[in-house]
């Protein structure tokens, strides 16, 4: 009678003792996606950081381009504002739009393409925007593996039980696969 009771004491202890390791693996897998969005909200933060200094240093030599302006600084705006990775999503797909369109109508004027502090501004924008790029793939990289693990056995037991639940994937906005239109009329 006491071996059999140690032997079910012993089946529950180790139960016990996965059901743990499950749930801590899991928590570890959300923090380590929740960490990578953050690294992409702060790589964003830096473009929207440099995109006055770059907005003003063309408005200084192209007036007139009032429109493409006003869409840089909605964008940005819009981008400040975004709460969920699909609302961020969208915005960073506005704002890559309305940052090609500002280089479009920087490159119609070649003594602004000389100017130190735009070249610098740009070189500086090209860095970040690189670094957005591999916080990105650094994000899906970790919603994937995070993913995967939720639906894979014995996992998925203990990822529905406590209310895990799928992270999507940084993905592109249908706009960001649109070429800029600029108009110089």
């Amino acid at each position: 009678m006491k071996k059999s009771v140690w032997i079910i004491i012993a089946v529950i202890a180790v139960v016990v003792l996965l059901c743990v390791g499950q749930y801590n693996s899991l928590v570890s897998g959300q923090e380590n996606v929740e960490s990578e969005m953050a690294n992409v909200q702060v790589q964003l933060q830096r473009r929207s950081d440099l995109i006055p200094n770059l907005v003003n240093t063309v408005k200084g030599y192209a007036k007139h381009e009032t429109e493409v302006y006003d869409a840089v600084s909605d964008a940005r705006a819009k981008m400040a504002g975004a709460q969920t990775p699909d609302e961020i999503v969208e915005a960073d797909g506005e704002l890559t739009q309305a940052l090609s369109r500002l280089f479009a109508v920087a490159e119609a004027y070649p003594q602004l393409n000389s100017n130190e502090n735009y070249l610098e501004l740009q070189d500086q924008l090209e860095g970040t925007e690189n670094r957005i790029s591999t916080a990105r793939r650094d994000y899906n990289e970790t919603v994937r593996k995070y993913n995967t693990k939720i639906r894979s056995f014995p996992t998925s037991i203990f990822a529905n039980i406590f209310g895990f639940e799928k992270y999507e994937l940084f993905q592109a906005t249908e706009s960001a696969q649109e070429v800029p239109e600029v108009n110089f009329d």
